[in-house]
This record gives structure tokens, sequence and C-alpha cells, in this order.
């Protein structure tokens, strides 16, 4: 299994111990992709796993760059037109890092705006 997809289900598993409901998972439109989207109470909120098996490149999080968050800015909005009310939404990024093997999480809240 690749480290992307191994992240995303280790990160689903994690964003439900926190008590969020997960909507749909790889989310593809044409503007881009959205690894998980999910409710967090009556919010919701759109998540972008980064998975790193070393810290040589940086910490995950910080492949989230501007071109990547426009990315899921615009496959968010092509989500969102199927609402007739827009309902209250946030940008998560969960951060995965391996050390000796076991997954270390960070869960970013609200990591940006559109």
């Amino acid at each position: 299994m690749k480290l992307g997809q191994k992240g995303e289900e280790l990160a689903v598993k994690f964003l439900k111990r926190k008590g969020y409901r997960i909507i749909e998972q790889n989310y593809r439109t044409s503007m881009g992709e959205i690894d998980i989207i999910a409710r967090d109470k009556d919010t919701i909120v759109f998540v972008e796993v980064k998975a790193r098996e070393s810290l040589v490149y940086g910490l995950p999080f910080e492949a989230v760059n501007n071109v990547k968050k426009r990315k899921i800015a615009n496959a968010a909005l092509l989500y969102l037109k199927r609402f007739k009310q827009v309902p209250p939404c946030r940008f998560d990024v969960m951060s995965i890092c391996y050390e000796n093997e076991k997954p270390r999480f960070e869960l970013i809240k609200d990591a940006f705006e559109i």
C-alpha cells in the first residue's frame, strides 16, 4: 500500500475518534482533489492529508503550498455548489509523520482560508 493511501486510512480513523463524520474520500473534480470531506458538528471540513516517512524534506503540512491550497479551495467550491445555503466550512490539514514505524498525528484545524 502506498504511503498516501495508508496515511488517508489512518487519518480517517483518527478523525472518527475525534468525532468527525466522514462524508466522502478522494473527492475529485476537474479543479482538483480533496482527500477527505467530513462534518465536525455543523461544519463541513475539507481535510488535506500529508504523510512522510522522514523529515528530510520538512514537515508534512509544509507541502501544502499556495498552489495546493488553491486547488483544494476550487474543488471545495464545486462541492459546495450543491447546497442551497452554504453551511459553515473550514480547511484542515492532517500531518502524519512516521517515527520508528509508528505514526504521529498533528491535526491543524482552520489551516488556511480561501
